[in-house]
C-alpha cells in the first residue's frame, strides 16, 4: 500500500527527506511551498541583466566536516572550490575576520607569532570573571575590550537587535579565534559552492516521478488528514496559530545596486560600526571565482525584527522564547503524524550541511520503524 506524505517546505530540510522517502519507493510525496520557488533561503538563480549567480535571501557557503555529507550533496551537481574569507571595516580600518594572528598583528601593530598572540590576548581578559553568562561576558573573556568593541559590539547590536547582555554566549563560541593567519571562515575540510546554483541541486534532488511539488500553495495544518504522514518545516509557532505567542526572529532586508568591475575586492565585509545601518555588503559575483563579469551586483544587508509577512531568519531564542518554545514542544508532540523539521520547524539556528545531516538521519529512522512511530521532531528543539 502506498503511503501519503506531505511535505511543508521546500528548502533542503524536506527535499532530501522527499528524496529518500522517494528512493525506498512505497510514498507518494507531496511538496507545498507558498512561495513560487524551490530551494527555500538557498534559492538562486542568473541575473539577467549582469550575468552573476544571484544568492536571493543571502550568501550560503556550504560547508561540512562530515566527509558523507559532502558526497551526498555532489551527486546532485558539482562544486566549485570556495573559501569564505571575510573583512571586518572598523573604527580603526579594514581587518581579516575570523580574528586571527593577521588581525592581531594588524590591530595592535605587533609582529608577534603564534605563541606570542596567543599568550598576548590571554592577558586582555579579565582573569576574575567566571563562567560566561551572556555574549558580552564571553567576548570580553576571550577577547578583551578593545577587540569586543570594535568587531563585535555594534555589528552583534544591529544584528540581534538586543544588548550583547541579552544574548547567550554560545553565539560567540562559533567564531573561531586563530592563532595563525589561516583566514579561512570555516574550520570545515568540505567547503564550495555549486556552479549551477544551489537551486539547480534542489531540482535534481527531487527530480522523482513519485515526488509532486506545489509551488505557490501553502500547507495549513486543517489538510493533515488528507495525508498519513505530514512533514512541517515551517515555523513551529505558526503552525499553531500563535496560540501560545510569538517566538522572536531577526529579519533581513537586501538593498541592491550595480556596478562595473569590482567594488570591493571581496564577496563579504562586515560593517561593524553601530553608526553604520548596515551589518554587510555582499558582492555576489566573488562568490563564483571561475565566472568572469564585466558588471558586478552587490547587496547591503539590513537586520531587523521579523514581524508578520517576513522572512524569518534567524531565531533569536532569548530566555522568553524557550519559555514558548517549551510550551510549542508540548504541542508538537502532541500532534499525530506529523513531524517538525529543519531550521523553523525546530526554532534553531542550523547551517546547512546539518540541516540536511539532520534529514538523512530522520529519514533512516522512518524507514526503519512502522509510520505510526515516526518522531515528532528531526532532532530535539533544544
Amino acid at each position: 500500500m502506498t503511503a501519503r506524505i506531505a511535505i511543508a517546505g521546500a528548502g533542503f530540510a524536506g527535499l532530501v527527506l522527499a528524496r529518500e522517502l522517494a528512493l525506498a519507493g512505497g510514498f507518494e510525496i507531496t511538496v507545498f511551498d507558498e512561495r513560487d520557488h524551490i530551494a527555500g533561503n538557498c534559492h538562486t538563480s542568473r541575473d539577467p541583466h549582469t550575468g552573476v549567480m544571484i544568492h536571493h535571501y543571502g550568501p550560503h557557503i556550504f560547508h561540512t566536516d562530515r566527509a558523507e555529507i559532502w558526497d551526498y550533496v555532489q551527486q546532485f551537481g558539482e562544486f566549485g572550490p570556495y573559501v569564505n574569507r571575510v573583512r571586518a571595516v572598523t573604527a580603526r580600518g579594514v581587518f581579516s575576520l575570523p580574528v586571527n594572528l593577521l588581525t592581531i598583528n594588524q590591530f595592535f601593530g605587533k609582529r608577534f607569532t603564534p605563541q606570542e598572540a596567543e599568550t598576548f590576548v590571554a592577558t586582555l581578559g579579565d582573569p576574575r570573571m567566571g563562567e560566561p553568562q551572556n555574549f558580552e561576558e564571553q567576548a570580553l573573556k576571550m577577547l578583551g575590550r578593545e577587540l569586543y568593541e570594535n568587531f563585535f559590539y555594534g555589528y552583534t547590536k544591529k544584528q540581534w537587535g538586543v544588548e550583547p547582555t541579552e544574548l547567550p554566549a554560545s553565539i560567540l563560541k562559533r567564531l573561531p579565534v586563530r592563532f595563525s593567519y589561516d583566514d579561512n571562515y570555516y574550520n570545515s575540510p568540505y567547503q564550495g559552492i555549486p556552479v549551477e546554483g544551489y537551486t539547480a541541486i534542489a531540482e535534481k534532488m527531487i527530480d522523482d516521478p513519485s515526488i509532486e511539488v506545489r509551488l505557490g500553495e501553502r500547507y495549513e495544518p486543517s489538510m493533515r488528514d488528507d495525508y498519513d504522514h505530514v512533514f512541517f518545516s515551517g515555523q513551529m509557532d505558526g503552525y499553531f496559530g500563535y496560540r501560545l505567542g510569538r517566538m522572536q526572529y531577526r529579519s533581513l532586508v537586501f538593498e541592491r545596486f550595480e556596478a562595473d568591475g569590482d567594488h570591493q575586492g571581496n564577496a563579504v565585509i562586515n560593517y561593524c560600526e553601530q553608526e553604520v545601518p548596515y551589518t554587510r555588503i555582499a558582492e555576489h559575483k566573488h562568490f563564483t571565482p571561475w565566472e568572469s563579469h564585466d558588471k558586478t551586483v552587490l547587496f547591503r544587508e539590513y537586520s531587523k525584527a521579523a514581524e508578520p509577512g517576513d522572512v524569518p531568519y534567524y531565531p533569536m531564542r532569548l530566555a522568553s522564547d524557550k519559555k514558548l518554545l517549551a510550551g510549542y514542544v508540548e504541542l508538537a508532540e502532541a500532534e499525530e503524524h506529523t513531524s517538525f523539521i529543519g531550521r523553523l520547524g525546530t526554532y534553531r539556528y542550523l547551517d546547512m550541511h546539518v540541516v540536511m545531516r539532520e534529514s538523512l538521519e530522520l529519514a533512516a529512522t522512518c524507514l526503519a520503524t512502522p509510520l505510526a512511530e515516526w518522531p515528532s521532531f528531526s532532532a530535539p528543539p533544544v
